[in-house]
C-alpha cells in the first residue's frame, strides 16, 4: 500500500512527513475553526521530516526499531549501566586483590557479610561479566538506531529545501514580519558579508549558515560508538591483556597471556630504601615507622621461543632483550609492557638437612638439599638411609591445632618426614621446619636438623597489552568535536518572500535566537527591511495575567 503524501507543489513526501520537503507547507490540515492567526507555530525540530520510528509499527522489526530509537530507552540503559558501574566500585575488583589469594575467601575476610554478598553476586568481576557486556552492546545498538532514525530524514529534508517556501510555512515561523519594500541586491551583499550562503529562486531568497552544527549530536554518537567498541574490544585477548606474574630470582618463567611465545628470567631484584640518617628524610621516615622503598627494580632477560621448537620438548629460547623494570618504567616488547608492581623479600629457595643420631649430632648419616620450588618425594642418603617427605607446608601455620599452609609459596616451610633406616626397620616420623624439630613419639633414634638454607627475592610484574587505546582516544576526540560543533555554532536560516507590494521575512535557528536577531539587524541595515517580531514572545506576553483595579483602586491579577 502506497502511503506517500503528494504536496500541492507536486513533491512526493514519505509517509509521516509533517512539512513538505520542497516548499515547507504543513501537510496536516487546519482544524475546524482554526485560522492563520491562532494556528500554532511550526515544529521545526527535524524540519517536519518523517522518522521511521513514528511511521511504521507493523512488523516485529518495526517494534524492535521503535524500541531502540526511543531516547527514553537509551537514557534508561545508560542509567542502569552507570548504576551497575557504581556497584562495582564498592569493593576492589578481583584484578586488584593480592595475587594468588582465593577471592571467595578474601572478600569475606576483608569485608565481612557485605563482601561475601558482593562476591556471590559476581560484582567482583563486574566489568568482564556477560550481562555488563550486553548492557554496553545495547547502549551501542540504541545509539546507532536512534542516530539513523533521525539523521537520514533530516539530511534528506535539508538537502531538498528551496528558497521558495509556502506562505503558511513563512507565517508560522517564530520570527516573522512584513516590510513594504527591500533593496534585495544590498541585502544579498550584506548577508554574504555575514557569511550566509545565499540562494535565490524567482525573487525568493534563502540565506543559510552553520548547517554543519545540526550534525553535532550525530558526530557525538559516532564518537560514543567508537569508544564503546574500544571498551568491548578489551575483552578480546588479542586486543587487551591485563595479567600478573611472580618470578623468582634465577627463575625463567613463561609470561602469561602470550601463548607461550615469550619468557622472562629474573636475573636480580634490587631494593633501595631511603637513608634513615639523611636529615632530609629522617623526620618523615620516623613518622612512617619503618623503611620506605626508594627504588625497586627487576633486572631481567626477555626470551622469545623459536617457532621450530619440537612439541613436547623444552622450548628453545632466543634472547630478545636484556633490560630492567622499575616503577613506571616498564619493559616493553612486541606490544606488551611489564610493570614493576610488587615484590616479596626473603622467600626460601632451598633447605639443606642432615640426618644424625638423637643426642649425638656429630654422628651424621648424610645430608640432602630440598629445592622448595620442586621438592622430591624421596631422598637417598649414605649407607642405605632414606628420607621420605610425607607432607609439605610451604607457609606453615596452626589452624585449630592442625598444621596447614596459608599459601603455596615457601615463606615458612615445614615438613613431615619419614626416616627409613637400613634394612626392614620401621620408619620413624618427625616434624621439622624453621625453629622447630618435633619427635611426636619421643622415641626416635634419628633426628633431622637444618644445616643450611638459601633465600631469594620475588618480583611481581603486571603484564599489559592494550591495542584499544587508539579506539578510545579516537572516539573521545570525535565526541569532543561533536560537542564543540553543536555548542559553539548554530544553524541559522532567513527566508525573504516577495508578496504583492510587501516583502515577508521569516527566520529560524536551532538555538541562540538572540544571535539570529543580531545577524538580521546588521544584514537588514539600509535595505528597507525591518527585523521580524518574535511571535513566541508576543504570545507569551499576551497570556500573562492582566491587572484589574477593584473599587478601592487596588490592582488584582486577572487570569
Amino acid at each position: 500500500m502506497n502511503n506517500k503524501i503528494t504536496c500541492e507543489c507536486g513533491h512526493v513526501n514519505p509517509e509521516g512527513t509533517e512539512l513538505c520537503e520542497a516548499c515547507g507547507k504543513p501537510l496536516t490540515p487546519q482544524q475546524p475553526g482554526q485560522d492563520n492567526k491562532n494556528e500554532s507555530l511550526l515544529n521545526m525540530r527535524y524540519d517536519g521530516s518523517a522518522r521511521r520510528s513514528q511511521t511504521y509499527n507493523r512488523t516485529v522489526i518495526d517494534k524492535i526499531w521503535n524500541f531502540f530509537s526511543s531516547v527514553k530507552v537509551g537514557v534508561w540503559l545508560i542509567v542502569i549501566t552507570l548504576t551497575a558501574s557504581m556497584l562495582g566500585t564498592i569493593f576492589p575488583q578481583e584484578m586488584y586483590i593480592p595475587p594468588g589469594v582465593n577471592p571467595s575467601v578474601h572478600y569475606e575476610d576483608q569485608y565481612g557479610l557485605a563482601g561475601q554478598i558482593y562476591y556471590q553476586l559476581g560484582l567482583h568481576n563486574l566489568y568482564s561479566s556477560w550481562w555488563y557486556m550486553i548492557l554496553i552492546a545495547l547502549i551501542g545498538i540504541s545509539i546507532v538506531i536512534a542516530s539513523i532514525d533521525r539523521f537520514v530524514p533530516l539530511h534528506r529534508t535539508l538537502k531538498n529545501q528551496k528558497p521558495k517556501r509556502h506562505e503558511r510555512f513563512m507565517r508560522k515561523q517564530r520570527l516573522f514580519g512584513k516590510s513594504p519594500s527591500a533593496d534585495t541586491e544590498l541585502l544579498k551583499q550584506q548577508l554574504k558579508k555575514r557569511r550566509f550562503n545565499v540562494r535565490e529562486e524567482d525573487g525568493h531568497i534563502l540565506a543559510e549558515k552553520g548547517r554543519f552544527a545540526r550534525w553535532g549530536p550525530y558526530v557525538n554518537h559516532i564518537g560514543l560508538i567508537i569508544f564503546l567498541l574500544g571498551a568491548l574490544l578489551r575483552f578480546v585477548p588479542f586486543m587487551y591483556t591485563d595479567d600478573f606474574v611472580w618470578v623468582r630470582e634465577g627463575e625463567t618463567k613463561v609470561i602469561p597471556s602470550t601463548e607461550g611465545q615469550y619468557y622472562i628470567k629474573n636475573e636480580d631484584f634490587i631494593l633501595e630504601t631511603y637513608d634513615e640518617d639523611d636529615p632530609r628524610y629522617k623526620e618523615a621516615l620516623q613518622q612512617q615507622g619503618g623503611q620506605v622503598p626508594k627504588n625497586y627494580q627487576t633486572n631481567a632477560v626477555i626470551y622469545e621461543r623459536k617457532d621450530d621448537a619440537t612439541v613436547g620438548t623444552d622450548p628453545e629460547l632466543e634472547v630478545l632483550k636484556e633490560t630492567h623494570s622499575k616503577v613506571n618504567q616498564p619493559i616493553k616488547f612486541d606490544g606488551y609492557s611489564l610493570y614493576q608492581a610488587s615484590f616479596q623479600q626473603n622467600e626460601f629457595s632451598s633447605m639443606t638437612f642432615n640426618l644424625h643420631d638423637t643426642g649425638n649430632e656429630d654422628n651424621v648419616h648424610g645430608t640432602f638439599t630440598i629445592d622448595l620450588s620442586d621438592p622430591q618425594s624421596e631422598y637417598e642418603l649414605e649407607d642405605g638411609y632414606r628420607v621420605v617427605i610425607n607432607e609439605y607446608f610451604p607457609e606453615y601455620e596452626l589452624e585449630d591445632g592442625a598444621p596447614v599452609s596459608k599459601s603455596k609459596y615457601p615463606k615458612n616451610p615445614a615438613f613431615v618426614f619419614e626416616v627409613h633406616p637400613p634394612g626392614d626397620a620401621e620408619p620413624e616420623v618427625s616434624f621439622a621446619g624453621i625453629g622447630r624439630n618435633i619427635d611426636p613419639t619421643n622415641e626416635n633414634d634419628y633426628k633431622l636438623g637444618i644445616e643450611d638454607f638459601e633465600m631469594r627475592d620475588v618480583s611481581g610484574l603486571t603484564v599489559k597489552k592494550d591495542h584499544t587505546l587508539p579506539f578510545l582516544g579516537l572516539g573521545g576526540a570525535i565526541f569532543m568535536i561533536g560537542v564543540m560543533q553543536g555548542m559553539y555554532w548554530n544553524h541559522r536560516r532567513i527566508w525573504i518572500h516577495p508578496k504583492d507590494n510587501e516583502v515577508w521575512v521569516a527566520g529560524h535557528t536551532n538555538k541562540n535566537w538572540y544571535g539570529l536577531k543580531k545577524d538580521m539587524e546588521r544584514a537588514f541595515n539600509d535595505t528597507g527591511l525591518s527585523v521580524p517580531e518574535d511571535q513566541q514572545e508576543i504570545k507569551a506576553a499576551s497570556e500573562k495575567p492582566r491587572a484589574k483595579e477593584d473599587e478601592h483602586g487596588v490592582k488584582h491579577n486577572q487570569q
